[in-house]
């Protein structure tokens, strides 16, 4: 490759192996050279091994196990703190290797941030995979998760060609589509596409009795579905973005309030057009 990164004889590390970490290994199989899996839960680490997922495990991230391994690319597939929290480690390291790192963080700013601060021979860029599910861990991990989703990269200022060269191949390698954006705008964006859509979710299923269980049906499950994810998987995202989620909610609770002053005074003709209107908006947003 003319950047000096061929995806195909990297070594690829991935720090993290529950639903995304895993789902990544899975898709990457077969398209590196190698993989190594690193993850402080040890039956996570000898699932990856028995399922053939990584070539190589390693029971804890310190950042100096990864590099005597010879890692080229290096994966943070782990919550917004822990990512936060290796990258603080990373700096105080003597390692001289040149290294690439990408993370999967849910939020940029933050993360980006304290990559600017590592030493010279990291070459970090950021990142988003758009997908997910509500069920975690490495037994839901799926090769197919990534396949058509939209794969933010967020370059910093010294992020290198080579660097960006290495998350676009490996973006097209599980069949993501990659969108390049700022860290800022992502998390501006994502606040309401991601972030918002979790708490409306679990706002709902906070506020429904018990006692209605027995008359569920499927409009409740889909709408309420985001509110099954565990809260320590969104309290990094909501403190590292939470300007941004509180600028969300306002604009969401001055929608809320329309519809609610409509019922309020018999309006009905302004409730209907309000439901086209969000019908209209729906589908645009959702048609591509």
């Amino acid at each position: 490759m003319e950047d000096g990164f061929s995806l195909e004889q990297a070594t690829v590390g991935i720090f993290g192996l529950g639903l995304m970490g895993g789902s990544l290994a899975m898709a990457l199989k077969g398209r590196c050279a190698r993989l190594i899996g690193c993850d402080t839960h040890l039956p996570t680490l000898e699932l990856a091994l028995s399922k053939n997922i990584i070539d190589h495990a390693l029971p804890h991230p310190l950042p100096l196990s990864l590099w005597e391994r010879g890692v080229d690319l290096l994966i943070l597939a782990a919550p917004v703190p822990a990512i936060l929290n290796f990258l603080h480690q990373v700096r105080s390291t003597n390692y001289q290797s040149p290294i690439t790192i990408l993370d999967l963080g849910s939020t940029k700013r933050e993360i980006t941030q304290a990559m600017s601060a590592l030493p010279p021979n990291f070459d970090p860029i950021g990142g988003h995979p758009i997908c997910g599910k509500e069920k975690l861990g490495l037994e839901n991990a799926d090769p197919n998760l990534y396949r058509g989703a939209p794969f933010v990269f967020t370059p910093l200022e010294r992020t290198s060609p080579r660097a960006k060269s290495a998350a676009i191949q490996l973006i097209f390698a599980v069949g993501a589509h990659p969108i390049e954006i700022t860290a800022e705008e992502h998390d501006r964006v994502l606040a309401s596409t991601s972030h918002l859509p979790f708490l409306i979710a679990s706002a709902l299923a906070h506020s429904t009795p018990q006692a209605f269980a027995p008359l569920i049906g499927p409009g409740f499950r889909s709408t309420s579905r985001l509110a099954g994810t565990p809260a320590h998987m969104m309290m990094g995202i909501l403190q590292s973005n939470r300007d941004n989620v509180l600028n969300a909610l306002q604009t969401f609770r001055n929608s809320l309030a329309a519809f609610e002053s409509v019922l309020q005074d018999e309006n009905y003709s302004q409730l209907e057009l309000l439901l086209d209107q969000s019908r209209a908006s729906y589908v645009s947003l959702t048609d591509n």
